[in-house]
């Protein structure tokens, strides 16, 4: 893995999750504008991700369509086994507990990450990557309001909630393999397919082309998707994914637990929220974990 130009990959990375961190706005306006549903929402956006990426593929290299027969697994579980059963787990998580315990047990990822790169790419786990986690982790707990009130939660809701994070970080280590034999464009657009395929399964595809056909602001409506397809999907796992050509697995995850921080700033500056003690001090280990993990000491190795 190329190392020398990682301080690019960081700031991709980065930018990346504060794309990510958007994605309240466009909930919001999309359930506002037609009453989607949550996994709605995802089917729209991964099928307008899955659109433009075969675009841009096809226009940049057509020939980056070919994969070997022997990597097809590789992609089902990019697109199935990562994007849709992250997003699906997720938001199941959140039918079944407090929408602040969903989110602690989604950002479990980077220990995942962090335990399957020792596996799979004999990355070293030093002190520095461990201190970054443990205030990356706390600083999530924070910022995502853990509440008093947990008494609703069960172990299946646990469970689901960490298959959501375990998803999310499956991501990196399978798009760090991926990388090895693909361009970006050849990995971020059949993850796309294929998970946009399987999202239509979940979806109820009558209703929501049903809220579509009668919404009053059809024009805008078709804008507003588009713009969430690019903004939340298109943009950001572009931009995370040319990190990982740069950014170690485990470090990727981490850096990435910046997007809760944002999408804290993002409801206080847009929606007019609260902006508690709690969060702050949960911004600023977020921020501690991101200097502790790009601090250049002298035996900076990892």
């Amino acid at each position: 893995m190329n190392t020398n130009h990682r301080p690019n990959g960081t700031i991709l990375i980065i930018l990346a999750a504060i794309f990510w961190s958007s994605m309240g706005i466009f909930v919001r306006g999309l359930t506002d504008l037609a009453g989607f549903t949550s996994i709605q929402i995802v089917s729209l956006r991964l099928t307008v991700a899955a659109i433009v990426f075969t675009l841009i593929l096809f226009t940049k290299n057509p020939r980056g369509f070919r994969i070997r027969m022997k990597d097809v697994p590789l992609f089902l579980g990019l697109g199935i086994g990562s994007v849709l059963f992250f997003t699906a787990c997720y938001f199941a998580a959140i039918r079944m507990m407090t929408l602040s315990m969903a989110a602690i047990l989604l950002y479990t990822s980077p220990i995942w990450v962090m335990l399957l790169s020792i596996l799979f790419f004999r990355e070293k786990l030093t002190g520095r990557k461990l201190i970054a986690l443990s205030f990356s982790f706390l600083g999530c707990i924070l910022v995502s309001g853990l509440g008093s009130d947990q008494s609703s939660v069960t172990l299946i809701g646990i469970l689901i909630g960490l298959g959501a994070g375990l998803g999310y970080g499956l991501y990196s280590i399978l798009g760090t393999i991926a990388l090895r034999q693909y361009s970006t464009y050849t990995v971020t657009t059949y993850t796309f397919i294929i998970a946009a395929v399987g999202s239509l399964f979940l979806c109820s595809l009558p209703d929501l082309w049903h809220k579509i056909t009668v919404c009053s602001r059809k024009p805008y409506l078709c804008f507003f998707i588009l713009l969430t397809g690019l903004v939340t999907a298109v943009i950001p796992f572009l931009l995370y994914t040319l990190g990982l050509e740069q950014v170690e697995a485990s470090r990727a995850a981490i850096l990435a637990t910046i997007e809760p921080m944002f999408a804290t700033l993002i409801g206080v500056v847009v929606f007019h929220e609260y902006l508690t003690l709690m969060s702050l001090c949960g911004i600023m280990c977020i921020v501690g974990a991101i200097v502790v993990l790009n601090y250049r000491g002298a035996q900076d190795k990892t």
